[in-house]
């Protein structure tokens, strides 16, 4: 009963700082961007400051738009939300391990892109359905690499659990391996596209691609947009605790010993914040990627995740 009962509690403090600290990481990584610029940047909290401030507006629902234009935004941020809640953040043997099967979490981003790419659908206006168009292209690399890389983990940890794998990385001998190495970079990949994060040569210095993103919530105000805005933070909180999760598993608590949790949260937040400042420097490097190049880009993790697979797969036959 003791174990269950403290399970529940780091089942419910990962929910409660995931959900909490979601705006600061996105505030603390344009705040190190900004810095690598040369620039003074944003406030660290500016995120918290703008929901509350789109909180406090009303939200307005075009002539054209259906009943159904303010469900998207509640569905996209519902999707991203239990995906945040089963990625293991700060430790391992949660109530909600079993339910977090690499599987479900692929799908429920895929729900939360349909979602968005819905709600720009919606009004039938040109931008937003030129935003959902290109959504859609690269959602057909994303999740077709997302899922070659589901193969990679299965052959590497003998599961699909993201709990399972992160288990099997920490305790068996693997090494830095060339499908380890391939596998990293296809998520990494995936990862950048997904939450917009792939710097261009824009004059502006303003990520082509998450205007593209942001094409699809135009015609959104208010709360509505406060909760596109808010499921975007998780998303990226998501990423993060998932790429640490599994490339990352050290120093990982246990739910069910309470003595491991402070080394368990340090670790977790400077996980964070190296990922942060890392994801900082790459848009800082200046990749000059055209938004019509994205799908190339996504091809190359695609084929990524194929070798590690393929690597993999020869490997185990030759020790078989």
């Amino acid at each position: 009963m003791l174990a269950v009962a403290l399970a529940f509690i780091a089942t419910a403090l990962h929910i409660v700082l995931c959900f909490a600290a979601a705006p600061l990481v996105t505030g603390i990584t344009n705040k190190l961007r900004a810095w690598l610029l040369g620039r003074r940047g944003p406030p660290w909290l500016q995120p918290y400051r703008h929901l509350a401030k789109l909180l406090c507006k009303s939200s307005f629902v075009p002539d054209t738009a259906t009943d159904l234009f303010t469900v998207w935004p509640l569905g996209a941020f519902l999707a991203l939300a239990v995906a945040t809640m089963l990625i293991p953040g700060f430790a391992n043997g949660m109530l909600t391990a079993d339910a977090g099967d690499y599987i479900t979490i692929v799908g429920l981003f895929a729900l939360a892109r349909a979602a968005i790419m819905l709600g720009g659908l919606e009004t039938g206006f040109g931008f937003g359905g030129a935003g959902a168009a290109r959504e859609a292209l690269f959602g057909v690399f994303a999740e077709a690499a997302l899922l070659v890389l589901l193969l990679a983990f299965a052959l590497l940890a003998q599961s699909t659990n993201v709990d399972g794998i992160a288990e099997a990385f920490r305790t068996t001998h693997i090494g830095i391996s060339v499908s380890l190495g391939f596998a990293l970079a296809a998520m990494l990949t995936v990862a950048l596209t997904e939450t917009g994060r792939i710097p261009t040569d824009n004059p502006s210095g303003h990520l082509e691609l998450s205007m593209v993103h942001e094409a699809m919530a135009l015609e959104y105000s208010g709360r509505l947009l406060a909760l596109l805005d808010y499921a975007g933070m998780l998303r990226l909180i998501a990423w993060m605790n998932l790429i640490g999760t599994i490339f990352l598993p050290f120093g990982m608590a246990r739910a069910s010993e309470i003595s491991s949790w402070p080394g368990g949260l340090a670790l977790w937040a400077g996980k964070l914040l190296a990922m942060a400042a890392a994801l900082s420097a790459f848009e800082v490097s200046r990749a000059k990627m055209r938004v019509f190049r994205v799908p190339e880009f996504l091809g190359a993790a695609l084929l990524l995740g194929m070798l590690a697979s393929v690597f993999l797969f020869v490997a185990a036959r030759i020790g078989a």
